[in-house]
């Protein structure tokens, strides 16, 4: 299903709505304790430690309040870290990993199967073409070929989940371009016509997608992919084609449960002290000040390892009960992000420039980690019907588009179906979205009628059915460079109605 471009160097609603959902996925993640092993030994300088501040000690009360604040502050770059090392590394020698070891391209050549679980939400309108990059060991330079026919993306992201640059259609429209990213505070000489871009981390992840417009299409993507490049600055303009890279072998991460499961599992001290180690490698954003000087107050100083079990007993307990309960509140805040129209939500705000909106920031990592700039794609998602009941595959729905409704874009739309943990439904059609490039079967006045569940809607319907498991769902409504009126407001998707 991969294929490497091995062009790098070895190296380490309603509120039925919310309560509905808000129990089904608080059922599915089953909070328990976790034994999820330490991070890779990633070395690097750590920032200036922001010395606890002088005052009377913390009370079990206020622990917790911090606590929590902190869990999802630091959520998204724990779960980001996890997901590194289910990719990237093997369980051991001589095992190939799930994209491909760090500093490599990996291209995926297929969408994913049903049983994908690696990330929430995947989409089946592009191909996938996934790195992560490691930038202490020097500047890496990102190609893209011009001449690129169809929708393609290369956003890359720091380990807080923010889009920091983002080569694309957008972007660059069919130019093509060469970006060398450069660790924090990197300074050198660059060749001409390199475009230096600083990362706000020394570890970044390019998940790129390239428009597919179904399986027939993949041999023409293949070679799109095939065009990009990802290569090490050392190298630039003579490496070819070279034998991998060995894997890092991780004999302790758990490769069968979803990432952001793995980190909702997590007890407190586990959390607090992967958390620490990882914000010494990933810098903290500027406008992170004061809820680091927040975190210095239970002890949790950035540079230094966090000691769970030698703070004082209050913090220790305050801690534990507010991990437990800040998860739900993530949970819940996915729910409620953004605004409701017509029974969807959407997050156009903030989204993948997150700024000081730590609570949406951890509710995506646990709901959509990987999300783009909103100008690139939004997802409009539906949890409810239009009677405000909580979508579930035991009924049959329909989602009428009058012609003026259908989604604007300069790209193209679609509409996938997930479980209630956000990941594919496994169904015999092997269907897992609808969109404008299928094509469905429009009606004569120009209007659009999709179903969705778990019965065949019948003769002259099927083309536009997205089939359901029998059980609750949820839906997302992609578009693709969303047109002015789809990112203000103006437009909204139509309400799903039960049949």
């Amino acid at each position: 299903m991969l294929n490497l471009s091995i062009r790098g160097r070895k190296g380490p609603a309603a509120r039925g709505a919310v309560g509905g959902l808000r129990a089904a996925i608080l059922a599915a993640l089953a909070l328990g304790a976790c034994a999820a092993a330490s991070p890779l030994a990633l070395a690097g300088p750590a920032l200036a430690a922001r010395a606890p501040l002088t005052e009377a000690p913390l009370t079990e009360a206020q622990a917790y309040d911090i606590g929590r604040e902190a869990y999802a502050y630091l959520f998204p770059l724990v779960v980001m870290d996890v997901t590194r090392r289910v990719q990237t590394t093997v369980a051991a020698p001589g095992l190939a990993p799930k994209a491909a070891p760090m500093n490599v391209l990996a291209n995926m050549r297929a969408f994913p199967p049903g049983d994908f679980r690696d990330v929430v939400r995947p989409n089946f309108d592009t191909l996938y073409s996934n790195a992560w990059i490691d930038l202490r060991d020097g500047p890496m330079v990102i190609s893209v070929k011009p001449g690129i026919d169809r929708y393609y993306l290369l956003p890359v992201m720091d380990m807080w989940t923010d889009v920091f640059t983002v080569p694309g259609t957008r972007t660059l429209g069919a130019e093509g371009a060469d970006y060398v990213l450069t660790a924090p505070g990197w300074r050198g000489d660059l060749p001409a016509g390199l475009r230096q871009v600083e990362a706000p981390t020394p570890i970044v992840w390019l998940i790129g997608r390239t428009q597919t417009n179904s399986p027939t299409d993949y041999a023409h993507v293949h070679a799109i992919q095939d065009g990009y490049r990802l290569v090490p600055l050392s190298a630039w303009g003579h490496l070819s084609v070279r034998e991998a890279p060995t894997p890092v072998v991780d004999t302790e991460i758990d490769r069968k449960t979803p990432p952001a499961r793995i980190v909702a599992q997590m007890p407190a001290d586990r959390f607090f002290t992967y958390a620490a180690q990882l914000i010494a490698i990933a810098p903290p954003h500027a406008v992170d000040g004061p809820e680091l000087d927040r975190l210095a107050r239970i002890g949790f100083v950035v540079g230094k390892p966090f000691d769970f079990d030698g703070a004082p007993a209050p913090v220790k307990a305050g801690l534990a009960r507010a991990a437990v309960d800040a998860r739900p509140g993530i949970i819940l805040g996915l729910v409620q992000a953004g605004s409701a129209r017509r029974g969807w939500r959407y997050i156009v705000g903030g989204m993948g420039a997150y700024g000081g909106d730590y609570g949406l920031r951890a509710a995506i990592a646990m709901g959509g980690l990987g999300a783009n700039r909103p100008e690139d794609a939004i997802y409009p998602a539906a949890f409810v019907d239009a009677d405000g009941k909580p979508l579930d595959g035991h009924n049959g729905y329909a989602l009428h588009f009058t012609k003026a409704e259908l989604p604007p874009v300069d790209a193209f739309w679609s509409l996938t179906l997930y479980d209630r943990e956000g990941y594919p439904e496994p169904n015999a059609l092997n269907r897992f979205a609808l969109g404008d490039r299928d094509p469905p079967q429009y009606n004569a006045d120009g209007s659009l009628d999709l179903y969705i569940g778990g019965a065949d809607p019948g003769v002259g319907k099927s083309a536009n059915w997205l089939p359901a498991a029998p059980a609750p769902f949820s839906l997302s409504l992609r578009l693709y460079l969303p047109k002015p009126q789809a990112l203000d407001g103006r437009w909204s998707a139509p309400p799903v109605r039960r049949r």
